[in-house]
């Protein structure tokens, strides 16, 4: 008689198990998480709970000799960029996005520009040698300096980093691989917890910086346990629409720099090329200025982006939508009761349609003067003067509160071209900026009333 393998039900999002299928999971609380697996042994070896770094006495923080890390670049300035300015000795990065977005291309790109400088290892999980060296040949990459390795076994992974002894190496992908230790499938929970967790470790002890490519979900997060997300030092969305040439690479986490920042690439038949004004892929060339648009100078990390907001009011009837495309929808619903409570603008029978050009999506509060005024553009009829654009915070009260870094945005839109700005009044510059009027601003009335009088 076969024994029956004892199963148990584990938590695509924390990890957590259970006995039993329930529908919400008891460790953390969401819902339809919990998948079946296979249940391990309790004889699990005991190294699998060594720490990913080596203990260290206790020590005064002060005394703890503290030096900034050294980094290599890795031949792409965007990605750079986002990285915080370039690959760090022993650190871990992990990348996820759609199918087909550009990971694959991008750090195959990345490893052949390192791999004239230090030793690089590329795994592929997902794809045979000849198909990674056919995609190196369609890219027009030599790789003559650059190691391949088609493995999925966690243990033979280890023991050619081991040989090979690289200085950068890429695991394309993490859910593809499996060790003996575990008797799940590829792609488990348990599965890539624990291939993440010994190739962090192997990172640490050897000084490898390792790349790990990830999956996502249908909802667009990293597929696997959010441990993951815990473990590596810096994780990357690859974002964009497969329809569009262009893709922005974003920081969410980052130990060796700046979170989201982002980098801009254009897909094109030589791989993804860095742009590097990527404010002109915001910007709609209109001929002449045209009701309903307004440009905003929004913030991405350190980066000062301007992009176009462009607004449609239509009659909506009794029963009016409320659409925004980029922003959220919740903000341009309280945005609207603003407009109407202390400017006297009325959309209350109005359709309202909101979307940032480009694709790109902007979460930062310091968009609402520019939304509000592309709406009361679009409601009049009247377009806001060519060279215009607008930033600033709307609250409750009516009141335009400033945005962070305000100097570095007017700085920018001035070296674009731009010449009339509505501000608030916290951002006014203290010394003039060439070529750029700037109106302060304190309450979103006044704003209404100074685009009118353009």
């Amino acid at each position: 008689m076969i024994a029956k393998t004892k199963t148990q039900y584990t938590c695509s999002a924390c990890g957590g198990t259970s006995p039993k299928w329930l529908g919400k999971c008891p460790q953390c609380g969401e819902w339809n998480t919990l998948e079946e697996t296979i249940a391990e042994s309790t004889g699990a070896p005991r190294h699998r709970y060594q720490a990913l770094a080596a203990a260290q006495p206790v020590a005064t923080l002060s005394e703890i000799e503290a030096a900034d890390v050294e980094r290599t670049p890795t031949g792409q300035p965007e990605l750079d960029r986002v990285l915080g300015g370039g690959i760090v000795e022993g650190g871990v990065v992990l990348i996820g996005g759609d199918p087909g977005i550009g990971k694959s291309t991008l750090l195959l790109q990345a490893a052949e520009t390192l791999s004239s400088q230090v030793k690089v290892l590329y795994v592929t999980g997902e794809e045979s040698g000849a198909q990674v060296a056919l995609r190196a040949r369609r890219l027009g990459l030599p790789g003559t300096q650059l190691r391949v390795l088609a493995e999925i076994q966690l243990e033979k992974i280890q023991a050619a980093l081991a040989a090979e002894a690289p200085a950068f190496c890429v695991i394309d992908s993490i859910q593809t691989l499996y060790s003996d230790q575990l008797t799940s499938a590829p792609g488990s929970v348990a599965q890539v917890r624990e291939c993440a967790a010994q190739l962090t470790r192997t990172a640490k002890a050897s000084g490898c910086a390792i790349v790990l490519v990830g999956h996502v979900t249908k909802e667009g997060a990293l597929a696997g346990p959010r441990v993951l997300e815990h473990i590596v030092d810096t994780v990357l969305y690859f974002e964009g629409d497969t329809h569009s040439s262009y893709r922005l690479v974003r920081a969410i986490k980052n130990r060796f720099g700046a979170v989201n920042e982002i980098g801009v690439f254009a897909m094109t038949e030589r791989g993804l090329k860095g742009v590097s004004n990527p404010s002109a892929i915001f910007l709609s060339t209109h001929g002449a200025p045209v009701p309903g648009s307004c440009v905003l100078v929004t913030l991405e990390g350190t980066r000062p982006l301007l992009v176009e907001i462009q607004a449609l009011v239509d009659s909506g009837g009794p029963s009016p939508r409320r659409l925004s495309v980029g922003l959220e929808r919740d903000r341009l619903a309280m945005l609207l009761a603003v407009l109407h409570r202390h400017a006297g603008v009325d959309c209350m029978d109005q359709d309202v349609f909101v979307n940032a050009v480009g694709g790109v999506r902007i979460s930062e509060p310091a968009a609402d003067l520019s939304v509000l005024l592309a709406i009361q553009g679009s409601l009049r009829g009247k377009a806001l003067p060519a060279g215009f654009i607008a930033f600033g915070e709307v609250g409750l009260a009516g009141e335009v509160r400033p945005a962070p870094r305000g100097q570095e945005r007017l700085k920018e839109a001035a070296k674009l071209g731009f010449s009339i700005a509505v501000v608030p009044k916290a951002n006014a510059p203290k010394k003039p900026i060439e070529g750029l009027t700037v109106h302060a601003v304190e309450r979103i009335e006044e704003a209404i009333d100074v685009v009118r009088g353009l």
